[in-house]
């Protein structure tokens, strides 16, 4: 029974889990690899063509660009995400008065779905009959093309983002602000130590847990980003916020080139995989120093 209860139970117990896992992830992702080995169009039967799709790739210009945009829209958005919703914790992890109100204030867009997010700011953005240019017409100013003009396009994307998720965060920092233990802080203050030095010594390397599940979670996210940004700017102008996944989406669905989309696809996870091992490397690496 005892030998039962170690080797037996236990897989008893994950088993409704790993079944979950397989129908719904694992199957999926080892389906997806084969159809990108085939030549399809999501009705007719599929045609393998080993790595051909593979190798197209490699010259499709318009999935390379949208590639780097994907790279440069991930590599700015995170960090300005991480930095937000870090700062909002640190302002909002006391118990002052008020603090319940803005933490439901800045979480609250976490809430909304993100095309609402993304039609709330086209209306706000708008060029003819947008809020924002409407105010600015009244106080003197020309209107501004937020959403159709290139040079501006992709930063109001970024920005729309880091707005969209800071406040979820946010929560997550504020519970790992919350397990610090006030010793430590009270410690530090006999010494003379000010917030910046408390902030540097005590609080960021004691939240290294939870800001690796940030950095991990808020890029995986932001590369997958779709509906918001389609909703806002749909891809343009001239492409100029056209992601990976929005590239896919027309590549499988509306080009009906569905094996080719999976290889595109297959590209997305390793980019996703290589992001997130190259940030538990980062965070391994800093517990090393630190010990």
């Amino acid at each position: 029974m005892r030998k039962f209860e170690r080797n037996v139970f236990p897989y008893l117990l994950l088993a409704p889990t790993l079944i979950i896992f397989g129908l719904f992830l694992f199957f999926p992702a080892v389906n997806g690899l084969w159809i990108s080995l085939t030549k399809w169009d999501g009705i007719n039967p599929q045609i393998f063509v080993g790595i051909q799709n593979y190798i197209k790739l490699f010259s499709d210009r318009g999935f390379w660009n949208s590639f780097l945009r994907t790279i440069f829209f991930t590599g700015v958005s995170v960090p300005l995400v991480y930095v937000s919703a870090m700062s909002l914790a640190l302002l909002l992890s006391g118990a002052r008065k008020g603090n319940d109100f803005f933490r439901a204030v800045f979480y609250w867009p976490t809430m909304i779905s993100s095309i609402i997010v993304g039609l709330t700011w086209r209306f706000l953005l708008g060029e003819e009959f947008g809020v924002i240019n409407y105010l600015l017409t009244v106080m003197g100013h020309s209107p501004v093309k937020w959403l159709t003009d290139q040079n501006y396009s992709m930063g109001v994307v970024i920005f729309v983002t880091a707005w969209s998720m800071s406040g979820y965060y946010m929560v997550m920092f504020i519970s790992g602000i919350k397990a610090i233990s006030e010793t430590y802080y009270e410690a530090a203050r006999i010494d003379g130590a000010g917030f910046y030095h408390q902030f540097r010594y005590i609080t960021l390397p004691l939240l290294k847990p939870t800001s690796l599940l940030v950095l991990v979670l808020s890029t995986v996210t932001i590369i997958k980003t779709y509906p918001l940004v389609y909703a806002l700017t749909q891809g343009g102008p001239a492409g100029a916020t056209k992601f990976m996944v929005q590239t896919i989406q027309e590549t499988g669905f509306e080009k009906n080139q569905m094996g080719y989309a999976s290889a595109m696809t297959m590209i997305l996870f390793v980019l996703l995989a290589m992001f997130t091992v190259v940030q538990f490397k980062v965070n391994k690496g800093g517990e090393q120093d630190a010990d």
